[in-house]
C-alpha cells in the first residue's frame, strides 16, 4: 500500500499550519520484523519524543508477547505449557487469541492462527524454492486446527488439546499493535497521530488543516474512475494483505506466503486485499481472511461485519480488476479525493 505521508528514518519536524500551534514529527524504529512508523502533531519536539518513546515501548512489549520467531515469547511458551491444562495468559495475548478464534469461527477456519506448523514448512519452501513434502504437510496439519484451542474468558486461560502446536499471530498481531500504540499516543495527549506497522495502519484525528489522513488504496492501475485512488480518513485502521512482496515460484506456479488451511498450500489466486475497519486487530485479520476466502466469499464476509469495508484487486493474465465491497463504494463517495486535491 502506498502511504501518502513522507516518513523519515529519524525524528524530524515538518512544516504544518502554524495557526494550530502544532508541529508534525515523524520517527521510525524496527519492531515486529518490519519498520514501525509514527507521525504525531504536538506543540514541540519534547512532547513528540515522549510520545514516540511510549508508543515504541508498547510495540516492543507486544512483539515480545506475540512473536512466533522469539522462542521466549509468551505466544510460543503457551504451546508448551497449556497442553491438556488451562494456563493463564496476559491480557494482550488473550485479546489476540480471542479475536483470532472468533474470526476462525466466522470463516469456518479460513483464518486460523494455529496453522503455524504448516506455515513454517512454506517459509522453508520460500528459501529453497521447493514445495513442502506432502507427508510433512500432513503431519504438520495434524498439529493444527483452531478447534484444538479452548479459551476461558472468565479465568483468562488457554488450553490446547494437542502437543506440538505452533501459533502464528502474524496475520493479526501487527494490526493489534498499531491500534494499541495509537491508544498510548492518545492517552499521552496526542490527538492527531498515525501508526504504520508495515501494511497495517491506525490513525486518530485528522492532521491540522486536513479532513483526514490521506491513504492511497490503489495505484490507478487498473484505472477505475468510479473509485478514487486516495481516501481521507480519521479514527480508523487500514490493513493490506497480498502476495506481491512475499511469494515463491515453484514449477511455474506462484505461491503466496498466505497459507490456505484447507489446501495446506500457499494461495495461488493473485489478490491484494485492503480492509478499512474501526480497529487494527479487525482490519488485519479480515485482510488475511478475505485473501483465503476469495472474492465472493470474502466480500460476503466483509458485508457481514458492521463498519468494515474492503477493496480487492485481482490480477490475472488478462488484466486486473478492482472489486470493492458495498461499503467501500460508499466510503469512496464520502471520503475520496481527486488527483488534483491530493497534490495539494
Amino acid at each position: 500500500m502506498r502511504l501518502l505521508i513522507g516518513l523519515s528514518l529519524s525524528i524530524a519536524a515538518l512544516p504544518g499550519p502554524q495557526a494550530t500551534g502544532l508541529q508534525r514529527f515523524e520517527a521510525v524504529e524496527p519492531h515486529m520484523g518490519t519498520l514501525v512508523r509514527l507521525v504525531v502533531y504536538t506543540p514541540g519536539e519534547r512532547e513528540a519524543r515522549e510520545a514516540f518513546r511510549a508508543a515504541f515501548h508498547r510495540i516492543r512489549v507486544l512483539d515480545e508477547t506475540l512473536s512466533d520467531y522469539r522462542p521466549d515469547s509468551e505466544l510460543n511458551q503457551i504451546t508448551q505449557g497449556a497442553v491438556g491444562k488451562a494456563l493463564p495468559v496476559g491480557a494482550d495475548l488473550f485479546a489476540v487469541l480471542r479475536a483470532s478464534q472468533d474470526l476462525a469461527e466466522a470463516t469456518g477456519g479460513a483464518f486460523d492462527i494455529t496453522q503455524g506448523p504448516v506455515v513454517r514448512l512454506w517459509r522453508e519452501a520460500r528459501k529453497t524454492a521447493r514445495a513442502p513434502d506432502p507427508e510433512a504437510l500432513q503431519e504438520a496439519a495434524s498439529r493444527s486446527g483452531f478447534r484444538r484451542v479452548h479459551l476461558d474468558p472468565d479465568r483468562q486461560t488457554v488450553t490446547f488439546d494437542t502437543a506440538g502446536m505452533v501459533l502464528d499471530a502474524g496475520a493479526i498481531g501487527k494490526g493489534y499493535a498499531a491500534s494499541e500504540a495509537l491508544a498510548v499516543l492518545g492517552r499521552g495527549g496526542v490527538s492527531s497521530a498515525l501508526v504504520a506497522v508495515s501494511g497495517d495502519l491506525a490513525f486518530s484525528d485528522a492532521p491540522p488543516g486536513r479532513r483526514g489522513w490521506r491513504i492511497a488504496v490503489h495505484s490507478g492501475n487498473p484505472p477505475d474512475v468510479s473509485l478514487p485512488e486516495v481516501l481521507e480518513l480519521t479514527h480508523a485502521a487500514v490493513s493490506t494483505s497480498g502476495s506481491s512482496d512475499q511469494h515463491v515460484d515453484i514449477d511455474g506456479q506462484r505461491y503466496s506466503h498466505i497459507v490456505d488451511p484447507a489446501s495446506r498450500a500457499g494461495l495461488v489466486d493473485d489478490l491484494t486485499v485492503t480492509v478499512v475497519a474501526r480497529h487494527g486487530i479487525e482490519a488485519d485479520g479480515l485482510a488475511t481472511a478475505v485473501s483465503v476466502l476469495g472474492v465472493d466469499r470474502g466480500l460476503a464476509l466483509i458485508d457481514s461485519r458492521p463498519g468494515a469495508a474492503a477493496l480487492i484487486i485481482r490480477r490475472t493474465p488478462a488484466g486486473a480488476m478492482l472489486l470493492p465491497s458495498s461499503r467501500f463504494r460508499e466510503l469512496s463517495r464520502q471520503h475520496g479525493i481527486s488527483p488534483a486535491e491530493h497534490e495539494q
